[in-house]
């Protein structure tokens, strides 16, 4: 994975594998402390112990239709590069945390990407989970709440074509305005 935004979609759809019904996805970029941080935080089935130990190994997974898991492993490394910091917590019954901090300006960073594409991805293949998108540059803040969407757009189904429009196009406006990095 090149971009940041396709390591979030990755770690975004093993807490929807997990179970999660609400995921949070937060993203800050602070050019003062020259870091970025990105945090996925989910209620899904969370992980024991053991499998916390395990994994960052490429050849752990719990995936029944392949033998490897690559995904936290190439965001580990991503992170490692860059000169940052990795946390993974976790509960049975309660959730997991996935939070990483990286050197802002640092060559070896991967740009952010696309995030508006990643999020619509998310939420038009997750139809049964809120997305609670979090992105501060500085002081300034943007979020986007599927539930306030849903609540907003009523019967119509949040996958429909033009709700996804109207969504990627307040992505990028919202962090237009905040300036964020696109």
């Amino acid at each position: 994975m090149l971009e940041l935004s396709l390591h979030i979609l990755d770690l975004a759809e093993n807490s929807v594998r997990a179970g999660a019904k609400k995921v949070f996805i937060s993203l800050t970029e602070d050019t003062i402390q020259n870091s970025i941080s990105i945090e996925i935080e989910d209620d899904g089935s969370g992980m024991t112990e053991e499998m916390l130990k395990k994994i960052a190994d490429p050849f752990f997974t719990t995936k029944t239709v392949r033998k490897v898991g690559l995904g936290i492993p190439m965001f580990a490394h991503a992170v490692k590069r860059a000169e940052g910091t990795l946390t993974i917590a976790s509960k049975v019954g309660e959730g997991t945390k996935i939070a990483a901090n990286f050197t802002l300006h640092h060559i070896d960073r991967q740009p952010l990407g696309d995030i508006g594409s990643t999020l619509v991805t998310l939420i038009a293949g997750n139809m049964g989970v809120d997305f609670i998108y979090r992105h501060r540059h500085d002081d300034q803040e943007y979020v986007l709440d599927t539930r306030d969407i849903k609540n907003e757009i009523g019967a119509v189904p949040i996958y429909h074509a033009d709700v996804l429009h109207f969504i990627r196009e307040h992505i990028k406006e919202g962090l237009q305005e905040i300036e964020a990095e696109v």
